[in-house]
């Protein structure tokens, strides 16, 4: 089998709910993250085989293959497909998976993989509500017991006996981290600029805007619990409702040669796994051990983690299992700070992996994320020199 490296990758910057990016069709700000990854390839539209887009609430502005609709807004060759695709949360680090696959099995040779979600436009569950009905039906609720992401989040906590204070200490010090990333230039590199409309003129949104440099400790603690008065789940300990993309170039190393582009990052594994629905996300936790074995690679091979930070107990209950090092793991802040605009997440978590393994000069990267429904999606990047 052939392998499939990744040779470019961008993303734009977080904006928000009601931020910066409001007012960006969702597919325009696809269209501006696409012509901004070819550009920065500096290859041709025509060269690509396939787009795979991840986008999470496929309704209204995000609807009708959002993937197709962006690469037709960037005025690209119609003969190259598109399609959008929904692995919950995992839903762009999905994409990164099925365009490995297309590579390494031969069925494609330039693929681009990413994703878009514009939470502002398109609010949150905006496609359950629709109607005539909802997505679980009597015959799926008599199985489990099935339960909102926050409530699964406090599951997770209490099973785990993470604490609210340690939760909260570790939302703080995603902000923490994710300021002095910005402010020292380390994420500026992986950003793609994003002209938006302002007093009918533009400007240029650069950086992620739901950092807090000041975050304190005292500040996150005060907070009420958003979910049920008992609970320790708040919206300081976890992850802030969002509007962004970000992708990648996905070929093989000998397409790599002849486009006279750069291998980064060998995709060295990707897995999928299955967990409890109830306690959805867990998911990391066993898409850790499967992608590890995969790749044959133990933990202690591995030089930086990213793992989604959908909620603070996510991640702590993920560490404390895996024995995985919290020192090495977000270590530029992750979505408590930067935000989780859903399809767009996991692809987004790929920028920070790649561009920080270069910057460390460091080997193995892995990658996990907790998806509704109980999934867990993994992937493990190696970075070439």
């Amino acid at each position: 089998m052939r392998e499939a490296v990744i040779v470019e990758a961008v993303r734009t910057p977080m904006g928000k709910r009601n931020g910066q990016l409001r007012d960006l069709h969702p597919v325009l700000l696809g269209s501006l993250l696409l012509q901004g990854l070819l550009g920065r390839a500096e290859l041709e539209p025509a060269a690509v085989d396939d787009v795979i887009f991840g986008c999470v609430t496929q309704t209204g502005e995000q609807g009708l293959n959002v993937g197709r609709n962006a690469w037709l807004t960037a005025g690209f060759p119609v003969e190259t497909p598109a399609t959008t695709v929904d692995r919950q949360c995992g839903s762009s680090q999905q994409a990164i998976h099925f365009a490995a696959s297309l590579v390494q099995s031969g069925a494609a040779e330039v693929v681009v993989a990413g994703g878009v979600e514009s939470m502002t436009r398109v609010p949150m569950g905006s496609n359950v509500t629709q109607g005539p009905g909802m997505p679980y039906p009597p015959e799926l609720l008599e199985r489990y017991d099935l339960v909102p992401q926050g409530l699964s989040a406090e599951l997770m906590a209490r099973k785990y006996g993470i604490s609210r204070e340690a939760m909260d200490e570790f939302s703080v010090q995603s902000h923490r981290r994710a300021a002095a990333a910005t402010r020292e230039g380390r994420l500026a590199s992986q950003i793609l600029p994003v002209e938006t409309p302002e007093n009918g003129h533009s400007r240029a949104v650069t950086v992620d805007e739901g950092i807090r440099p000041g975050a304190s400790y005292e500040a996150v603690a005060a907070l009420r619990p958003a979910f049920s008065p008992d609970h320790s789940i708040t919206a300081g300990n976890s992850s802030q409702i969002t509007d962004g993309a970000a992708a990648v170039l996905v070929t093989s190393p000998e397409k790599a040669k002849e486009l006279g582009l750069k291998p980064r990052a060998r995709i060295a594994a990707h897995r999928v796994v299955g967990c409890d629905p109830v306690l959805m996300l867990e998911g990391p936790i066993p898409g850790t051990a499967a992608v590890l074995k995969a790749a044959g690679l133990a933990l202690a091979d591995i030089d930086l983690f990213e793992i989604n930070e959908a909620f603070a107990s996510v991640v702590l209950a993920w560490a404390q299992e895996t024995g995985a090092p919290l020192k090495k793991t977000n270590v530029n802040g992750g979505a408590i700070a930067l935000g989780h605009p859903l399809g767009a997440s996991g692809a987004r978590l790929m920028c920070h992996l790649l561009y920080e393994l270069e910057a460390r000069e460091q080997r193995y990267g892995l990658q996990a994320m907790c998806c509704g429904g109980g999934l867990g999606t993994a992937t493990i990047i190696e970075r070439l020199p």
